[in-house]
């Protein structure tokens, strides 16, 4: 799987699987405590075979992405930025969101 490092806020970068084209659409899969994106890894290839783009973000202070010691930087807000910032580090308008 393709895994990059996407700059989604100052100072906070967060590690991605991007893979597919996108001819269906972008698909967003957002893990949740305590896992990370390696808890998606049989839905990709299934998506990608399907035309979907998917990105997967390791979210901020999971895994190798990064952990801001601030309780506040983990809103659902700033959360919520993380997710656009990552669309927009595609130019996409817009996706499906699994969680």
């Amino acid at each position: 799987m393709t895994r990059r490092r996407v700059k989604v806020a100052t100072g906070i970068e967060l590690d991605v699987i991007d893979e597919g084209s996108g001819v269906n659409g972008v698909a967003f899969l957002l893990h949740g405590f305590p896992e990370s994106s390696h808890s998606w890894r049989h839905q990709v290839a299934p998506l990608v075979d399907a035309g979907w783009r998917v990105l997967i973000p390791d979210q901020r202070g999971y895994a190798h992405s990064s952990a801001p010691k601030d309780i506040s930087a983990y809103r659902g807000d700033i959360l919520a930025d993380d997710v656009i910032a990552l669309l927009d580090d595609i130019n996409a308008d817009d996706a499906v969101i699994i969680g």
